[in-house]
């Protein structure tokens, strides 16, 4: 199965590191990001998994769940955990699905056969609070995610939904966006009284509106 942009994300019910959860009841009406290691006790993983948790100050601003996805048992995930938090210094704050029948990892096409047919690959999820897919990313086995890219997108979706903007290459949390083309120009200076500048008619550059948590 392929998942794929403004699909409702898949509905599952799995065991985790902090006791059973059913997706869409657990996600509530947070966002969410479900983002899977291929297997315990790796060194990439370990790595991301501390820095997931040593974010959560950010997630939690930008209302977002994280929730990692393991092919293994929660035994083995307990122990894992004692490495994480000795080997980089952060304990471990979030859930990790024990994925070993690998219901969910298969629900999501996180196994690719051609990369690697034991493991599933570095996929990322982002789920709106109406459940649906707003972001994909799929690294290979071996490469670690940068985290910073992924809060960066949050940002930029969620900015997007509030404002009817767009965000440019390399576009930073406070950097000019672009007024969405379905805005006429009457409109636009009724949400934008301060002024845009128009470089061409389909290309509109404004100030950025602050994102809700920046308030």
């Amino acid at each position: 199965m392929s998942i794929q942009l403004g699909q409702i994300a898949p509905d599952f019910e799995q065991d985790s590191s902090m006791g059973r959860i059913k997706f869409h009841e657990w996600l509530g009406d947070s966002w969410g990001i479900l983002f899977s290691h291929p297997k315990d006790y790796t060194p990439v993983c370990t790595t991301e998994l501390a820095e997931v948790a040593r974010l959560m100050p950010e997630w939690n601003k930008r209302h977002v769940k994280p929730l990692g996805l393991s092919v293994d048992t929660g035994e083995n995930h307990k122990g894992w955990a004692n490495d994480i938090e000795e080997t980089q210094g952060q304990k471990l704050n979030f859930p990790v699905l024990a994925d070993h029948d690998r219901k969910v990892s298969d629900l999501y096409g996180m196994i690719h056969p051609e990369a690697d047919p034991t493991v599933t690959v570095r996929a990322v999820y982002l789920i709106d609070p109406n459940k649906k897919v707003r972001l994909i990313l799929t690294y290979p086995p071996s490469t670690g995610r940068n985290f910073a890219e992924i809060i960066r997108s949050i940002d930029s979706i969620q900015l997007i939904d509030a404002h009817k903007v767009s965000t440019p290459v390399n576009w930073e949390n406070g950097d000019d966006v672009i007024i969405s083309p379905s805005v006429s120009d009457e409109e636009a200076k009724k949400r934008f009284p301060e002024g845009f500048k128009t470089l061409r008619p389909y290309l509109r550059m404004v100030r950025q509106p602050k994102l809700a948590h920046h308030e």
